[in-house]
């Protein structure tokens, strides 16, 4: 039996709306058979280090505060230089997730900033690979990929209510998102088995 693919996600949560949609890509990429670490990147240690190091797939995630990726996965990005010096993650697969209070909310920016910190890491980036949903008129804000977005999953929330209130058609591309990561990681994976055996 195949070993299935070992996915971190790498994620900070400022007030729990993070950690929803963290655990929602987990889900997903569990029920395609991935062995999924969570790594919360505001406390770093070896061990954590170790999981991101050893992981098949990386998945970024972090609230979109000021039209980027919150301070404290900045602060965790920048640490990772030793590893980009020595291209510890090339050819891991990556994505990212993130979520603000605002429809728009510049997400997009924190997408692309995950999608270059894997890019200069070396990495196979994962886009959301959905459609965009709600955009025509007999579609709904229940469709997955709501937002519209596409180098990752993407969620909003009005800033004054809590994380178990997130849509639930964020949460399920979120999930879709860790299904694909996990599925794509596992092809990967195979791909590289076949042809190392020839």
């Amino acid at each position: 039996m195949e070993k299935p693919p070992t996915i971190a996600i790498a994620y900070h949560s400022g007030r729990g709306h993070t950690d929803v949609l963290a655990q929602s890509v987990r889900a997903g990429a569990e029920a395609e058979g991935a062995q999924v670490t969570m790594v919360t990147v505001d406390a770093m240690d070896d061990t954590k280090w170790q999981t991101l190091d050893h992981a098949d797939a990386i998945v970024f995630g972090a609230p979109t505060y000021m039209g980027s990726a919150s301070g404290k996965f900045h602060t965790f990005a920048e640490s990772t230089n030793k590893r980009w010096g020595r291209q510890a993650w090339k050819d891991k697969l990556g994505s990212g997730f993130t979520i603000s209070a605002c429809k728009a909310g510049d997400k997009d920016s924190t997408l692309g900033y995950f999608a270059t910190l894997g890019a200069q890491h070396g990495m196979i980036w994962v886009s959301l690979g959905l459609l965009p949903g709600w955009h025509l008129s007999h579609e709904s804000e229940n469709d997955l990929n709501r937002l519209g977005y596409f180098n990752g999953a993407a969620a909003t929330l009005p800033g004054d209510l809590p994380a178990d209130e997130v849509h639930k058609a964020d949460i399920a591309t979120a999930v879709h998102l860790g299904e694909r990561v996990a599925h794509l990681t596992a092809v990967h994976l195979a791909g590289r088995a076949a042809l190392a055996t020839k």
